[in-house]
């Protein structure tokens, strides 16, 4: 239960959180950048947290998966999950923590999910509220709102599984390291031990996808951070493993729906709404 001698306070450190039983209200805004040194050793809460970043590239790390995020998505992690958050640049990191009686989304699993505009105004509009906020009134009411437009909002595939099979593991370990390797599904297998079809059924029970389809999203994870820098394609290709541009944009388009360009074109849209409204809060 909340007590009263448990203090939070809008800027709180995950110091301060970490000894708190209980969130004071079902939803509590963290609104201030949280410092990496702080959240990239693996840590657990017994709320939900639902984490998105105004610039660079966010990644959660759990025992099962790696997620990531670019501006304008979010990574939601259930109460109890393991996890932590791997800088990548400099994210300016924005959170929500969520009690376990309130969940909009899986109790469960990790996800990735779409920050809407309006989902993204409610999450500026909610951080500005007093901590204490008063359940049964306009503010409460507006808790009520961003947790339905959470619930309903879209999953994405920027999940990488990891198989529990240690020889399996060792080579996906290998693969994300070294995503440009270019052997066969054969060779890879005969380097753990085990037949091309046999590393196949390995891979399907696992992760639930083919060597093929972990390998490519591997692939193209891997490239998120250097097209979010800024960096040639043409070199991002070729480190991802990919002869040429085009293969390259054409496996993009396969994961995620769309080209490189018009993916970044959108996230850095939202990026520079999000900071302006950001820094237009910090002057009211």
């Amino acid at each position: 239960m909340y007590r009263q001698t448990d203090k939070i306070t809008p800027t709180a450190s995950l110091e301060e959180m970490a000894n708190l039983r209980e969130l004071p209200r079902p939803v509590y805004g963290h609104r201030d950048t949280l410092p990496n040194r702080a959240i990239s050793e693996p840590h657990q809460h017994t709320w939900g947290q639902l984490s998105h970043t105004l610039s660079g590239l966010l990644q959660v790390e759990t025992p099962t998966a790696r997620y990531l995020a670019p501006p304008g998505q979010a990574v939601w992690i259930p109460p109890d999950q393991e996890h932590a958050v791997l800088p990548s640049g400099q994210p300016e990191i924005r959170s929500l923590y969520i009690s376990r009686n309130w969940l909009p989304l899986a109790a469960d699993r990790c996800l990735v999910i779409q920050i809407s505009p309006l989902l993204r105004e409610l999450i500026q509009a909610f951080s500005l509220l007093p901590v204490d906020y008063d359940q049964n009134s306009a503010q409460g009411r507006l808790t009520q709102v961003l947790l339905d437009q959470l619930a309903l909002a879209p999953g994405l595939p920027l999940v990488l599984p990891w198989p529990r099979d240690r020889r399996l593991l060792r080579l996906c370990q290998q693969l994300q390291q070294e995503p440009s390797l270019q052997q066969g599904l054969d060779a890879f297998g005969q380097q753990i031990g085990v037949t091309g079809k046999t590393l196949t059924r390995l891979f399907y029970r696992e992760t639930g996808m083919s060597f093929r389809q972990w390998r490519q999203r591997c692939r193209i994870l891997s490239a998120l951070p250097g097209l979010q820098q800024g960096q040639r394609i043409t070199d991002i290709a070729l480190n991802a493993g990919y002869a040429s541009q085009s293969a390259f944009i054409a496996a993009f388009r396969e994961q995620l729906g769309q080209t490189p360009g018009r993916f970044f074109a959108h996230q850095q849209s939202r990026q520079q709404l999000e900071i302006a409204h950001d820094n237009t809060a910090d002057t009211a």
